[in-house]
């Protein structure tokens, strides 16, 4: 029987994944605390596969030296930039990610932060529970879906789901990304700003990194115009946070909701002290049964890692099967 492969938990060590992992493999849990260098040190020269539990845990290129023998990494959320794939993919390591399983409640999150930003329902609630009904009704709110075409930044799996919801809503849609989508009907612009002169409202559902940093900036706010919304699902590299709140502060777009920040947990003030805006504590996937079926999934990838098989999503950007190491 061939002997069981070490693996390494770096993050949160979730039941689900550790449960899944400790009878299959020598699993390793990395912990949070001062313990993790010695731990690490430990096990380094006999690990062959990592499993990662989302930002803001990483696993940048000098973690990964730290393991000479590592070959495959299983990384939890559908987004990876807290993996450095370009490092794996040099050195013939196989990155996974767990796609799909949570697409159509990210795409519900974004609905409803889109619903409660223009129609100002979190507004509204605090307006009641803080008596002020008895003197007087809530303002007519100015903003409406009815006379909007929204624009989404990135027509993967998440934004044709949304876009199929604002279908139902029926509201215009129309996307930018690198490249057009096969099969989508929708209007294509292969660039950003040329696409926020021509909508009111855009929601960001685009990977983070450094291709994407910052592609909401001063030019795109001020192109977007007075009634613009800016719908934040991505990651808080992709917006330009001081030219936002300038925008906003000056009344140059009309408002935004924002479930991703760049520093999260932490919030800039000049968000908090803004009430014509909403904020959402990263909610996207957060529900017990998709972080389920995600933890399921980074489990999956690395028994079938370990049986010798494809893994079953692996990203674009590293090899499978992985290439020799030089």
């Amino acid at each position: 029987m061939a002997a069981k492969a070490d693996v390494v938990l770096i993050g949160v060590p979730k039941k689900l994944v550790v449960d899944g992992l400790n009878g299959p493999f020598n699993l390793h849990v990395i912990p949070r605390d001062a313990g993790a260098e010695a731990m690490i040190a430990k096990v380094a020269l006999n690990v062959r596969g990592a499993a990662v539990t989302g930002a803001p845990d990483t696993m940048k290129g000098d973690v990964m030296a730290r393991f000479p023998k590592l070959e495959f990494v299983s990384s939890f959320g559908v987004g990876y930039d807290n993996i450095d794939v370009k490092y794996a993919a040099e050195h013939g390591i196989t990155v996974s990610n767990t796609p799909d399983v949570l697409t159509e409640e990210v795409a519900d999150t974004a609905l409803g932060l889109l619903l409660c930003t223009v129609r100002e329902f979190p507004q509204a609630e605090r307006f009641l529970r803080g008596g002020k009904w008895m003197q007087g009704q809530y303002p007519l709110s100015k903003a409406t879906l009815r006379d909007r075409t929204v624009g989404i930044v990135g027509m993967g799996r998440i934004g044709k789901a949304i876009a199929r919801r604002l279908e139902g809503f029926q509201v215009p849609v129309v996307y930018h990304s690198r490249n057009p989508q096969a099969g989508v009907s929708y209007r294509h612009y292969p660039k950003m700003i040329d696409m926020a002169r021509d909508v009111d409202t855009l929601i960001l559902i685009t990977p983070g990194g450094p291709s994407t940093k910052h592609i909401v900036n001063a030019e795109v706010l001020d192109a977007l115009g007075p009634n613009g919304i800016v719908i934040n699902m991505s990651r808080g590299t992709v917006v330009d946070d001081a030219a936002l709140i300038k925008a906003l502060k000056e009344r140059k777009i009309h408002s935004a909701g924002l479930d991703v920040f760049l520093n999260e947990p932490e919030v800039p003030k000049e968000y908090l002290d803004m009430d014509h805006i909403v904020l959402f504590p990263h909610l996207g996937s957060s529900t017990v049964y998709t972080r389920r079926k995600m933890e399921q999934l980074v489990v999956d990838n690395l028994l079938a890692w370990g049986a010798g098989k494809a893994p079953l999503t692996p990203v674009p950007e590293t090899p499978w099967p992985p290439k020799k190491r030089a």
